[in-house]
C-alpha cells in the first residue's frame, strides 16, 4: 500500500475525490475556496442550490469519531464562517446544514466525513429534481466560485487551543 503525507500526518493513500480534491489548494478548476489547517471548503460540483458549499476535513475517515478534535473543532470554525459568507452574497431565508454519516445514511461517499451547507429561500422547492434528476441554478458553479471567493479568502486561519 502507498503513503500520503498531508498535515504531519500519513495515511493510506486511496483514489478517494476528497483526498484528491484537499490537496489541491484553492483552485478554481477544482472549486476549492478555502484551506485551512485541519479542513477545506469546496463547492458542491452537483449542487441543490446557488452555494450549496461543503467543509471537508484532509483526513480520510468517515465517522466523527475518527476524527481529531481540532478537526471537529475547525470544521463547525469554518461552517459558521460559510454560513455568514453565504447570507451576506444571497440573503437567503434558511439554511440545510447536514452530515450523513454512511451509506445507509445516504452518505454519498461514506468513507470521507464531509458537513454540507446550502442556502434555502422561501418557496425554493425544486421540483425538477424529484421528477427528472435535473437542478436549475440561476448561476453556473464557476459564477458562484468567483462571487464567494474573495470573501473566503478573507477568513482568518483557526487559532484555537483544544483540551486533550
Amino acid at each position: 500500500m502507498e503513503y500520503i503525507k498531508k498535515n504531519g500526518e500519513v495515511s493510506p493513500k486511496s483514489d478517494c475525490i476528497l483526498c484528491d480534491l484537499g490537496k489541491s489548494g484553492v483552485a478554481r478548476d477544482r472549486l476549492v475556496l478555502f484551506c485551512g489547517k485541519d479542513c477545506y471548503i469546496v463547492l458542491n460540483a452537483f449542487p441543490y442550490t446557488s452555494g450549496h458549499l461543503m467543509v471537508v476535513p484532509y483526513h480520510h475517515a468517515g465517522t466523527f469519531s475518527e476524527q481529531s478534535q481540532s478537526t471537529l473543532s475547525e470544521m463547525m470554525y469554518l461552517l459558521k464562517h460559510a454560513e455568514k459568507i453565504l447570507f451576506d452574497e444571497y440573503q437567503p431565508t434558511g439554511f440545510n446544514m447536514g452530515v450523513n454519516v454512511g451509506r445507509t445514511a445516504g452518505a454519498g461517499i461514506p468513507g470521507h466525513l464531509h458537513s454540507h451547507l446550502l442556502p434555502r429561500w422561501d418557496g425554493d422547492t425544486n421540483f425538477m429534481t424529484s421528477i427528472h434528476e435535473v437542478r436549475v441554478l440561476p448561476e453556473s458553479l464557476l459564477m458562484t466560485y468567483d462571487r464567494l471567493l474573495p470573501a473566503f479568502s478573507r477568513v482568518p486561519q483557526m487559532d484555537v487551543c483544544v483540551q486533550k
